[in-house]
C-alpha cells in the first residue's frame, strides 16, 4: 500500500510517500511544497494545489493521511492554514482518493508510542522506522512520513481487529 502523509500548512507543506507492506515501511519520496508569502492567497492555494495535485499523479497513492489543525492563537493564521487544509483534500478528492486525519496527540502515539512524546522523539523514531541515515529536513517532511506512518498503523489494527 502506497500512503501520501500530508503535513498541511500555507507557507510549507510537508509530504511523506510510504509504502507499507507485511508490517515493513519503505520511503518513497518526501518534501515541503512552499509558497511564498509575497504572493496574495489565492495564487499560494493554486500552487499547494497544482504540486499536490502532480504528487498525487506520480505517485498514485492508495490513501491520503493529513494531520488534523490543532487551535492557532493566531486566528488569521489559522484561518489561513485552513483554507490552504482545505485545498490539499480537494487535490486529494479529486483524485479520487480517501482521506483519512489523525491528531497530533495520535500521530504521536503510534510513531512514538507516547502521546505527549517530543518532536525529536517522533523524529527519531521516524528514521528509524523508515531506515533512513538520518532524520528527514525539513520538520514539515518529517512530520508529514509520521503521519503516514500512523495511518498505516491504524491500518493494520484495523485489520487486526476485523480478522476476529
Amino acid at each position: 500500500m502506497i500512503i501520501l502523509g500530508i503535513d498541511p500548512g500555507l507557507a510549507i507543506v510537508g509530504y511523506g510517500i510510504i509504502e507499507y507492506k507485511g508490517n515493513k515501511y519503505k520511503p518513497i519520496d518526501y518534501g515541503c511544497i512552499t509558497t511564498e508569502a509575497e504572493l496574495n492567497l489565492p495564487e499560494r492555494l493554486k500552487i499547494i494545489y497544482e504540486e499536490l495535485s502532480i504528487l498525487i499523479d506520480k505517485y498514485n497513492p492508495d490513501d491520503v493521511a493529513m494531520e488534523e489543525l490543532f487551535f492557532n492563537k493566531n486566528v488569521k493564521t489559522a484561518i489561513k492554514v485552513g483554507q490552504a487544509r482545505g485545498v490539499e483534500i480537494l487535490a486529494a478528492i479529486n483524485k479520487g482518493k480517501s482521506v483519512y486525519e489523525y491528531t497530533p496527540l495520535e500521530i504521536k502515539q503510534s510513531v512514538a508510542g507516547y502521546g505527549r512524546a517530543e518532536k525529536r522523539q517522533v523524529q527519531e523514531m521516524v528514521k528509524l522506522l523508515l531506515n533512513l541515515k538520518k532524520i528527514p529536513k525539513p520538520d514539515d517532511a518529517a512530520d508529514a512520513l509520521a503521519v503516514a506512518i500512523c495511518h498505516s498503523s491504524c491500518l493494520k489494527f484495523k485489520d487486526m481487529f476485523l480478522m476476529k
